[in-house]
């Protein structure tokens, strides 16, 4: 029998270390309350009010006219992407009258490498959620989040809960102006589609938008599970909750200002709200360059960019 190496004993420290590290950290989060704000993510594009001073929404305005959870549902293995997101949201302005909190959305994080340095995201950033399920896209992990938000947020519940991928660029204050006038329940609101035979919108999964009371629904019906309906496309099955249940008679569809970005990268808009299917760096600069978000950048003797 051939002795363990020291790479394997190496590994079989760091595992439990690992998910001990990562288990403390959320359950301090926990304690703090989820509700809380953060100085990372949380209050992502608020970030350059006040001439490059970092104030949060909350203390830009006490009483904002609406609140927003901004969940980006990716993967613990995806963290080059993580860190394009970031920065691309952080950048932006911040949304006039708005509190803003975006969020990273895992599952279980099982692998002691990978919950290692998820612990350390969330020691810096303090932007992450882990849900109790397995990772997954189409089953269940969408149920999983709107389920769980009502719960992790009931100390400062928000208006509005969104769910988006890690491939879609969210610009929040446009998000924010399409909200504004729009009733507080009963809100199902993204780039809407038909499904044969039925006349009623579903939104596409590169994101869509329920009023708090819609995501309580969520979290509660049982009926949901009953059915078993939680696996399959996600955007198909929270649309057929809503229809099965009658909820979701305020729906608007943001067609054509959320959209798939083409292959040639040739039809961005001004008006955009979300451009979707940026699935590599090249198809991120492309929209970033596009949207300016570099513009502000001071000349330095330090750097030369093209």
């Amino acid at each position: 029998m051939k002795a363990p190496t020291s790479t394997s004993y190496s590994y079989l420290i760091l595992a439990p270390v690992a998910i001990l590290l990562l288990i403390f950290l959320l359950s301090s989060l926990s304690r703090t309350g989820a509700g809380a704000g953060s100085d990372g993510l949380g209050v992502l594009c608020a970030r350059r009010a006040g001439a490059g001073h970092s104030v949060s929404a909350r203390a830009e305005a006490a009483e904002p006219e609406l609140s927003l959870l901004v969940g980006i549902l990716t993967m613990p293995k995806r963290r080059e992407r993580r860190d394009i997101v970031r920065l691309a949201y952080a950048l932006q302005p911040a949304a006039a009258g708005a509190r803003v909190d975006v969020r990273f959305v895992f599952c279980n994080v099982t692998d002691p490498v990978e919950a290692a340095l998820v612990a350390l995201e969330i020691m810096h950033h303090g932007d992450i959620i882990v849900l109790d399920c397995a990772e997954n896209m189409n089953d269940g992990k969408t149920y999983a989040y709107f389920s769980s938000v009502p719960r992790l947020f009931a100390a400062a519940p928000y208006d509005y809960v969104m769910k988006t991928d890690d491939d879609t660029y969210l610009r929040v204050a446009a998000l924010v102006g399409e909200l504004r006038p729009r009733p507080r329940d009963d809100v199902y609101l993204g780039y809407g589609y038909n499904m044969s035979g039925d006349p009623k919108l579903f939104m596409h999964g590169m994101g869509y938008v329920l009023s708090w009371d819609l995501a309580s629904w969520v979290s509660t019906a049982e009926e949901i599970l009953a059915r078993n309906d939680t696996l399959g496309p996600e955007d198909l099955m929270l649309g057929k909750w809503l229809n099965l249940a009658g909820k979701g008679r305020n729906r608007y569809d943001l067609k054509p200002r959320m959209y798939d970005l083409s292959w040639d990268m040739d039809n961005l808009r001004p008006d955009s709200v979300a451009v979707h299917m940026l699935k590599d760096n090249r198809r991120w600069a492309t929209t970033l360059r596009y949207f300016n978000v570099t513009a502000g950048i001071k000349p330095s003797k330090l750097y030369h960019l093209p």
